[in-house]
């Protein structure tokens, strides 16, 4: 079987990776900056990444931070894998990262972009937003008494062990450059999810539509970052939250 090394293998997405390649029989290697034995910090390298990717043959790259440093990261992979020999890297990137002019999907974008010109053989997916970072957002929105929204945005959120299990059958398979899209099953306006999650969490919170500003927010607004086209998940976000809160939130 395939050695396999996962960044960010401890994380929301990457533990399910995890998981479903060493049930297939592969041998997984889990990188993160706390993981022994083999912790590293992507942003710095270092003799430990090189350690970690010795005898490897295919990376999936989910590592990632909104906090930035994701470029600097992503090139000291590709170098290590370089040295390494590694034949085929596996990246989760998002949905719209070419459409929307936001911080963060600009530097998923170049990542893209060195993956690509790499050298190496590559497959990168693009994915909607994971159900649990919208209500990890709505949590921490839902903490004052009134839970603001930016106005009239709509988004398609996917299960993200679906998406786990996508990136798992890339990665035991040939490398094949862009990969499909891939998002949700329905695509939603914010307020009728926000409203899902405070009925599944038995919380009341008045909405408050906040119109923002800027070329991020009118893309957004627009749907570049849907994929209607390619809406091939099949997890809810009420059946999201059923499992995670244990009540059915009724429409």
């Amino acid at each position: 079987m395939t050695t396999i090394l996962v960044t960010g293998g401890t994380g929301t997405l990457g533990r399910h990776v995890t998981e479903l390649l060493r049930a297939d029989g592969h041998e997984v290697r889990v990188l993160s900056r706390t993981a022994q034995p083999y912790a590293v910090d992507l942003r710095e390298g270092g003799g430990g990444l090189d350690a970690a990717l010795k005898g490897v043959e295919t990376v999936v790259h989910c590592a990632t931070s909104a906090r930035g440093g994701d470029e600097d990261a992503a090139a000291n992979l590709i170098a290590a894998a370089r040295r390494a020999g590694v034949g085929h890297l596996v990246y989760i990137s998002i949905v719209g990262v070419d459409r929307v002019p936001f911080g963060y999907y600009r530097s998923k974008l170049a990542v893209e972009r060195l993956v690509e010109e790499s050298g190496l053989g590559w497959t990168v997916l693009r994915a909607t937003q994971f159900h649990d970072l919208l209500a990890q957002a709505f949590g921490a929105l839902a903490k004052s008494p009134v839970l603001p929204l930016p106005a009239k945005v709509p988004d398609q959120p996917v299960e993200v062990r679906e998406v786990a299990a996508r990136l798992a059958e890339l990665a035991v398979g040939a490398p094949a450059g862009r990969a499909e899209d891939m998002g949700g099953p329905e695509v939603r306006d914010l307020e009728s999810l926000a409203r899902a999650y405070l009925r599944a969490t038995g919380r009341r919170r008045p909405l408050l539509r906040v119109p923002l500003w800027g070329s991020a927010y009118r893309a957004f607004r627009a749907g570049g970052h849907l994929t209607p086209g390619h809406a091939v998940g099949k997890g809810t976000f009420e059946e999201y939250l059923t499992s995670r809160f244990g009540r059915r939130p009724a429409a």
